[in-house]
């Protein structure tokens, strides 16, 4: 059986450590589901590419989709982005921001290229948090982004991994075990979190 594509694409968070990595995939959630899926699927191994890029918003996804998504021709696409687009608008507010309809719009038509130019499965990740504070300014603005997320998925029949809520469900639990080494980028708890969600969720491998 020929082997399939499975390609990560995203943010800080789904890159964290991949260029310094000689395998190219990260001390990240991705390196998790890949270690995870060798051992338990290991039929069904699929090529993982991670092509997360650190400080991306939906719109640098844009001007890199037709050589990072597209032109892989992948079997499976999972998309974690929202989280920078919030975050911009508190740490750089005099930049220009990308407000929900903007996001959605441009999320929109990067699934349709999708939809129209492979025969992925799309799987969509919810952004997770900014600040491990369930009503954090950052967490409220995200509810917007999130939103779009979820009318997209429905959209065009994605697969959603609930990523904010589980981290919203153990933050609600008042565990003393940080998420987070920053507010947003992952530690190894948050990292272990985002791939037991997802692999919860994606049962494509099973």
């Amino acid at each position: 059986m020929t082997q399939q594509r499975l390609v990560f694409i995203g943010d800080s968070i789904t890159e964290w450590g991949r260029f310094e990595d000689p395998l190219d995939l990260g001390d990240n959630y991705v390196r998790i589901i890949r270690d995870l899926l060798a051992i338990e699927s290991p039929e069904m191994f699929p090529e993982i590419i991670n092509k997360g890029i650190g400080g991306n918003r939906i719109s640098d996804l844009a001007e890199r989709w037709q050589e990072d998504v597209i032109a892989l021709n992948p079997d499976w696409l999972s998309i974690s982005i929202g989280i920078n687009d919030v975050w911009r608008q508190l740490d750089n507010p005099d930049m220009e921001q990308i407000y929900p309809d903007q996001f959605e719009r441009i999320y929109d038509q990067l699934l349709k290229e999708v939809k129209n130019q492979t025969d992925a499965t799309i799987i969509l990740m919810e952004p997770t948090i900014i600040e491990e504070e369930i009503h954090s300014r950052g967490n409220e603005l995200l509810k917007a982004y999130l939103e779009a997320t979820h009318r997209l998925a429905e959209k065009y029949a994605c697969i959603l991994v609930p990523t904010h809520k589980a981290f919203l469900d153990v933050l609600a639990t008042g565990l003393d075990v940080p998420l987070t080494i920053d507010g947003v980028h992952m530690s190894s708890t948050g990292n272990q979190l985002m791939a037991k969600t997802w692999l919860e969720t994606v049962t494509l491998f099973k």
